[in-house]
């Protein structure tokens, strides 16, 4: 499969900007999409509506798509643009960006009409997720940056993970579903592991009005390394709960101890710095809960929504916040006021998804339509700012 990558004009540049580069669709797609699938699940969730579906529960029906539908949209609008910077070699855009992200929309239409349209559905989504390794994968190639190919080594694994999600839809492999729905969210949160690693530090470093130097240790980011990758072969393969938990605990320990020498008081002043840090430790609470929850099944629930709304969710949005503005040639020292608003109502909402309920599990649908509800806000102010600013050229006239 080839994708072609054409050279940017200045005749393009004047046009409409939400095929320039990659963030701009799939940031977009994935925004009004969190709110279109969390709007669907409550109303399929409380029976207003209902969706047919064979050989999958309901539930996984709703986290394939928050996961292989608004993660990877999250994931492939950041990484067409992140490999771009990295490589000096243009990712694709222009009508191949079209073709990708259409196939990405096909895929989650159909599979929101349940069983009838999952044949078509499973095509669209296993096509999008190949176009995509080959997109990201290419100009890395070509660059000779065999390093940055661990990245792509987890897209392709998140890819051969839907593969393993429909293949328990046709029935062809038994509890297919929760292999690949379990291993997707570790593989996100090893996506912010590896990228947060990168970045985190750097833009605290950078975007505080008082500049600091973070101390960053080799041996403490080879050994989360290491007992992550332990955790996740444990986990999925072997399920051995006490090493599950052995594993999830130590992780809990060194990646504590690396989020405290991220820190620094400024944070706490500038909403897409203290929005990556919290994440990062909804995260890290998520490895706490994660031990717990091998050996007490019924936290499971609740283990994954810290790291699918704190983590992965808020982590989404502050990144995507924060590409945004500096990819169309804005200030990301001066995002709206509003958007710390959506930031703060994502931590609230997997308080009310996750935390509460543990105290007051009687009234827990309640306060999961609580949590959906601050979700949907988040995500709506989102798109409220940012449509404009996805849709219009860069401020300083360059192609992107």
């Amino acid at each position: 499969m080839i994708i072609q990558i054409n050279k940017p004009n200045s005749e393009n540049a004047k046009k409409l900007a939400l095929f320039n580069l990659g963030f701009r669709p799939f940031f977009l797609g994935a925004s009004i999409f969190a709110i279109v699938s969390m709007a669907a699940w409550m109303l399929v969730y409380f029976s207003y509506i209902s969706v047919s579906v064979e050989n999958i529960s309901i539930s996984q029906w709703h986290a394939h798509e928050m996961l292989y539908g608004y993660g990877m949209a999250v994931v492939a609008g950041f990484l067409l643009t992140a490999v771009k910077n990295w490589t000096g070699i243009p990712t694709v855009f222009g009508k191949p960006l079209m073709a990708l992200f259409a196939l990405w929309c096909a895929a989650r239409l159909l599979f929101l009409f349940g069983a009838a349209l999952i044949p078509w559905a499973a095509s669209a989504d296993l096509l999008f997720g190949l176009m995509l390794i080959v997109a990201i994968a290419m100009p890395i190639v070509k660059a000779k940056q065999w390093k940055q190919l661990a990245v792509v080594s987890k897209v392709i694994l998140l890819w051969v993970g839907n593969i393993v999600f429909y293949l328990g839809c046709f029935g062809v492999l038994t509890s297919g579903m929760q292999y690949a729905i379990n291993g997707a969210v570790l593989l996100f949160i090893s996506l912010i592991l590896m990228i947060g690693q990168r970045v985190i530090p750097f833009f605290i470093e950078r975007g505080t009005e008082t500049r600091v130097q973070l101390k960053q240790y080799k041996w403490l980011d080879i050994s989360i390394l290491v007992f992550f990758v332990a955790l996740f072969i444990n986990a999925i393969f072997i399920q051995i709960p006490y090493l599950t938990a052995l594993f999830a605990w130590t992780l809990f320990a060194l990646n504590g101890y690396r989020l405290f020498n991220w820190h620094a008081a400024g944070i706490w002043r500038v909403p897409l710095l203290w929005s990556l840090y919290l994440s990062a430790w909804f995260i890290n609470v998520g490895f706490f809960f994660y031990g717990l929850q091998a050996l007490y099944s019924s936290l499971s629930i609740l283990t994954l929504h810290i790291f699918t709304i704190g983590g992965i969710g808020l982590m989404a949005l502050s990144m995507m916040s924060r590409v945004a503005l500096g990819h169309t040639g804005r200030d990301v020292r001066k995002p709206s006021r509003w958007i710390g608003i959506a930031f703060a109502g994502l931590v609230v909402s997997v308080l009310f998804r996750a935390i509460v309920p543990m105290f007051a599990s009687q009234f827990y649908m309640s306060w999961m339509l609580v949590a959906a509800i601050l979700w949907i806000l988040s995500f709506a102010v989102f798109v409220v700012i940012y449509t404009p600013i996805l849709l219009k050229p860069r401020t300083d006239g360059v192609f992107g």
